[in-house]
């Protein structure tokens, strides 16, 4: 099985390539023309399907599976029930701690959430094994299940102190603020609905384990599969060259890929398993449902003077979830005295994880929305009460920005977006039956670092490849990593080969918390620059070579050609490895400290994130900053809501392509515009279900939703954030548009929507 190349067509880069240029997605062509293969494409001879069985009670015990018919249906081959189904090594957690004690069940008879997994027919076809799971007999032992953290049972939760946090006395400053406003913001459960459903192809071969996945990490997935199975970490292929989006729910190896894995192993047969897009909402956790009071306390020319915060949010019953709601609050604004407090209630739904910007971006929505509220109470504009309490540098770290060109940002979109014709009373705007309005709100995302690796490797025809275990989601990691090697290696773009997404390729960590681009350019750039190092020391130390009686520091290569300024012809760097017998120039590079880079170190580098480093981890606090300036439509007739412009400057630090850029933060935003207008996990209160788990009833974003989006780079590179001075970029987009559109909505319409999504029943209601 060979890995998966990919590179850029001749004449692709009229500027050449280089890094900074606006090189289109170089697995582009691939992707449009078909010629992708995604994991779920892979047929391995003797494939058969599997199909998950889910139960249908919020809470409870499987009393017995008859599973007689099921087994006589044509082309079944193995019912797995928690009464056969293989018990499992328990895996160490993505911290590198050690996961829960005693055998990992994939199938229990435990019932904690409804749509957990309980069953799965493997048969000869998916439509047998859909049939023959259709003819299981299933009994329940029901149990009262608690649907969400409003019901009452569910109690006040548990606090979190690891996320508390504080300095000086708020609440006493609060209670003597001449301006004080409390207010509470909602932000429903949220689903990642990634259009590429989740699943995998497992096959075993002896003891070694190849896994088709779509993944975000490689590594630890590869990992994960190992420990559960008890084989050598060398014994797993994991294989993800392309992945049809992800928003952080592909990050984990998860409880269908252990069931699929386990039915290839009893089976002796390749298995597929894919994930109907019903399962897709609780096979795994999106964003759970969040609520945050905030208390603001300033004086009457709007200078905060105290912030208190009391979060929440919904957990399962067997785990925890905290999504930060502070994340924001503590840095955004200079503010002397704060206290911060979080708990999470435990309900009967699947243990929620990561989407895009977790933490950031509820969080984003209370205090923005928040000072937003206190403008209108003191009486001056919104970009001009932000300004006033613009903070100098990370007021909870007490240390200063790497970079914050967030003043750049304001003064820039404030700019494009027309801002100072803004009316500064609510409903004073209007277009005939629309009420127009405007809004603001800023964002940040922190700047997150792990080492990575890379191989590269100078051919004899003057080719070069690039190979990382590291993915490409559509964030562009193919484009950038040829770029990056072109340059440093002194070669047109289409002359550089990037392979992706295999396990067996140099490790990566996760393509998570917006960290890949940095690190990886970073790596990819050493090992470039030590190459060409090499190529060079080659041409003026070999005795066959024309440059042997010249100084290292006198030779040049560009376009493929090494020449020196001292004159004479250039050679090509095919005729010179021709002339020098070399069939090709190979580096392995990394960028762990020196003194941890051993095999174990990089193994708990790649596969766990406990060396993963803070945003303020250092001298000083790493961030990327996002101002939005939204307008919006409100018919006064029917209700109906609607983004009409979005402006949005960013400072993402240095960027390597800004077309790939601008792609991700108008991603970015055109989610939260859905998240402010549209989503919403509907749970039905008696049985613990989520009633709307299609893409016909939750409800997202389409070309229909989105105008025109105008998006700015205030950014200047950032070396204390990375090597080659980038920044977040893939998160950032999202942090602050929910409430951009919320303070819009208030201008527009005088009511304040503080529960999201703003829908026609909230604003007529």
């Amino acid at each position: 099985m060979t890995t998966v190349t990919m590179k850029a067509k001749r004449g692709d880069a009229s500027d050449g390539g280089a890094l900074g240029s606006r090189l289109s997605r170089i697995d582009g062509p691939a992707k449009v023309t078909g010629a992708a293969r995604y994991a779920l494409e892979h047929r391995p001879a003797g494939l058969c399907h599997a199909v998950i069985v889910q139960s249908t009670i919020g809470a409870g015990r499987v009393k017995a599976i008859d599973a007689r018919a099921a087994e006589a249906a044509p082309g079944v081959l193995l019912v797995l029930t928690p009464d056969n189904v293989l018990p499992l090594k328990s895996a160490s957690t993505w911290l590198g701690t050690p996961g829960p004690e005693g055998p990992y069940l994939a199938l229990t008879h435990a019932i904690r959430f409804t749509g957990q997994h309980i069953a799965a027919v493997i048969a000869e076809t998916f439509e047998q094994a859909t049939a023959a799971a259709a003819l299981l007999n299933i009994h329940y032992e029901e149990a009262e299940a608690i649907a969400t953290y409003d019901d009452p049972r569910a109690g006040d939760g548990r606090a979190l102190d690891h996320l508390a946090a504080g300095w000086g006395e708020a609440e006493k400053v609060l209670a003597a603020a001449p301006v004080s406003l409390e207010a509470t913001y909602r932000t429903p459960r949220e689903y990642n609905v990634p259009i590429e459903p989740h699943g995998l192809v497992a096959q075993w071969e002896g003891e070694t384990l190849t896994i088709w996945e779509p993944s975000q990490w490689i590594n630890g997935m590869a990992r994960t599969y190992a420990e559960w199975f008890g084989i050598p970490y060398d014994n797993v292929r994991l294989v993800s060259p392309f992945i049809g989006g992800g928003f952080g729910s592909k990050a984990l190896a998860l409880a269908h890929g252990a069931i699929a894995t386990i039915a290839a192993k009893m089976l002796k047969r390749p298995v597929k398993l894919a994930l109907t897009r019903p399962q897709t909402f609780t096979a795994y956790g999106g964003r759970p449902a969040t609520r945050q009071t905030l208390a603001l306390g300033a004086t009457k020319e709007g200078k905060l003077l105290s912030i208190i915060q009391q979060g929440a949010n919904e957990t399962s019953v067997d785990g925890v979830w905290g999504e930060p709601l502070n994340a924001v609050t503590t840095i955004m604004y200079a503010v002397p005295n704060l206290a911060s407090r979080q708990t999470v209630v435990p309900v009967n739904t699947v243990l929620p994880s990561a989407l895009r910007a977790p933490g950031e971006n509820p969080s984003a929505f209370g205090i923005e929305c928040a000072i937003d509220e206190l403008s209108y109470e003191v009486g001056i504009d919104p970009v001009a009460i932000r300004l006033l309490n613009y903070a100098e540098e990370d007021p909870h770290a007490r240390k200063p920005w790497s970079t914050r060109q967030l003043r750049q940002a304001y003064e820039a979109g404030a700019k494009a977006f027309g801002w100072e014709k803004r009316s500064p009373q609510p409903r004073a705007m209007r277009d005939g039956s629309h009420l127009i309005g405007w809004g603001v709100a800023a964002g940040t995302y922190p700047v997150r670092r792990t080492a990575g690796e890379a191989m590269v490797r100078l051919f004899a025809d003057g080719r070069a490849e690039v190979a990382s275990s590291g993915i490409d989601m559509g964030q562009g990691t193919y484009t950038i990593l040829a770029q990056t090697a072109a340059e440093a290696l002194g070669l047109p773009v289409d002359q550089v080969e990037v392979k992706l997404g295999d396990s067996t390729l140099p490790g990566a960590p996760v393509a998570g918390g917006s960290q890949l681009a940095n690190l990886m350019t970073g790596a990819v750039h050493k090992a470039a620059m030590t190459a060409r190092d090499e190529l060079v020391g080659l041409a003026i130390s070999d005795p066959n070579s024309p440059f042997r009686a010249l100084q290292a520091n006198t030779l040049s290569v560009a376009d493929g050609i090494i020449s020196s300024p001292l004159g004479g012809e250039g050679l090509s760097i095919a005729e010179l490895m021709r002339r020098l017998g070399r069939d090709k120039i190979e580096v392995l590079s990394d960028t762990l400290p020196e003194t941890a880079n051993s095999a174990a170190d990089k193994h708990t580098t790649f596969t766990t994130i406990s060396r993963m480093r803070s945003p303020t981890e250092g001298d000083y606090s790493l961030h990327a900053w996002c101002v939005h300036f939204v307008e919006v439509r409100v018919d006064e007739d029917f209700g109906t809501v609607r983004a009409s412009r979005v402006v949005s400057a960013l400072d993402s630090g240095r960027l390597y392509n800004p077309k790939l850029a601008e792609s991700q933060w108008k991603g970015g935003i055109i989610m939260g515009i859905g998240q402010a207008l549209l989503e919403e996990g509907v749970v039905d209160p008696r049985y613990a279900r989520v009633i709307n788990n299609n893409l016909g009833d939750y409800l997202i974003a389409t070309n229909a939703d989105i105008p025109d989006i105008e998006v700015i780079s205030v950014g200047v590179p950032d070396f204390h954030a990375s090597a080659l001075g980038g920044k977040a970029v893939g998160e950032l987009g999202i942090v602050g548009v929910a409430p951009a559109i919320a303070n819009a909505v208030f201008h527009a319409t005088g009511k304040r929507i503080r529960d999201l999504p703003i829908t026609l029943e909230k604003l007529i209601g």
